[in-house]
């Protein structure tokens, strides 16, 4: 059972990371593969925190989760500003952000 929960946190990062990868125009898919990526690493630290019969895994677990829903809500707040600005949120025209 370990190995399968393992095997299927692996594949979940290796599709966020692909998510990253492949899709390099638009920056909501990446927010999203970003959260995927992160999904799965904490998952990986609370099933071996259970396999190991130890809890700070868990803990680890809800700071990452915590600083993940911060990340994502000042990404999506950034998004929609620039949105309302520009009317495109395609990564080859934020390039204009550039101080």
């Amino acid at each position: 059972m370990f190995i399968k929960q393992i095997i299927t946190n692996i594949i979940l990062f290796i599709t966020g990371i692909l998510g990253i990868l492949i899709n390099r125009t638009n920056i909501l898919i990446i927010l999203m593969c970003i959260e995927i990526v992160l999904l799965s690493v904490n998952l990986n630290f609370v099933i071996i925190s259970i396999y190991m019969d130890d809890f700070l895994g868990q803990i680890f677990s809800i700071f990452v989760l915590t600083v993940a829903a911060a990340e994502s809500a000042i990404g999506l707040a950034i998004l929609i500003l620039y949105y309302r600005i520009r009317n495109v949120i395609l990564i080859n025209k934020i390039a204009t952000l550039k101080g």
